[in-house]
């Protein structure tokens, strides 16, 4: 079957309800239950907001989201893929489980997406900030901050990842959302996190099976499974994770 390619038509993408799809780390059970939830909602776009396949599952991930006729935020994982990073074990193992066709497919994902979508304007999609892949944005950050990485950028509303934390809030006449992580949710519960725009901003979680997610990574050989297994299980806090956010500012 051919693969679909990620979107780069010039322009201005336009979309009555879009689901944005972030951080999925290689979680293809995870990605799975929020597809099959998906397909019960009306929408015409999904975009995904990086790191894709940095994770336990990358080949099945990877062929989840390339069936999709959708858009692809490069995230800072997706980008150490593509740079072909590889001075840690971790980063040794994820290099191997990609092949040439996955690595080309994550080098076409795009630094910034736009999409007018109905009810909300034009809307900005990145994965840190629109200027850093690696900048941490969370529901603490600072206003003077937000003007800063917003000094270049027209759009109002600004959807960003990384920090895995679900927020919606407006700072300094900029709306700034995060959909959370569907695969690696540092949300204090268990399950997948994700959002629905259009007309307005609707976030969401799906409930899926983690304990089949965690043994995949303790399955998977993956430097470092069990922590990250844990993690899946028993989620970090939110206010923890935008408390290191925002001390460190930009994490990779």
């Amino acid at each position: 079957m051919r693969r679909a390619q990620p979107r780069s038509a010039p322009g201005v993408k336009r979309a009555r309800r879009v689901a944005v799809l972030s951080d999925v780390h290689g979680n293809a059970t995870a990605l799975t239950a929020v597809l099959e939830e998906l397909s019960q909602e009306e929408h015409d776009l999904v975009v995904f907001g990086g790191d894709l396949t940095w994770g336990a599952q990358p080949a099945e991930t990877y062929r989840l989201a390339s069936s999709l006729d959708a858009l692809f935020v490069r995230g800072n994982a997706d980008r150490a893929l593509i740079e072909g990073v590889s001075d840690s074990e971790r980063g040794r193992w994820m290099q191997e489980r990609h092949t040439d066709e996955m690595r080309a497919f994550a080098g076409r994902f795009e630094e910034n997406v736009v999409v007018e979508v109905e009810g909300l304007h034009a809307v900005r999609f990145c994965h840190g900030s629109p200027r850093s892949d690696e900048e941490c944005v969370t529901p603490e950050t600072p206003e003077d901050r937000v003007r800063e990485f917003c000094k270049n950028v027209p759009e109002r509303l600004i959807v960003s990842a990384h920090v895995h934390v679900q927020f919606d809030r407006e700072v300094g006449g900029i709306r700034s959302v995060n959909a959370g992580s569907v695969g690696l949710p540092y949300e204090g519960r268990r399950g997948a996190f994700w959002a629905l725009l259009g007309p307005d901003v609707e976030l969401r979680w799906t409930d899926y099976d983690v304990d089949r997610a965690a043994a995949a990574y303790t399955e998977s050989g993956f430097p470092g499974a069990e922590q990250l297994a844990e993690m899946l299980l028993a989620p970090p806090e939110p206010a923890e994770v935008i408390e290191d956010a925002e001390r460190r500012i930009f994490a990779g």
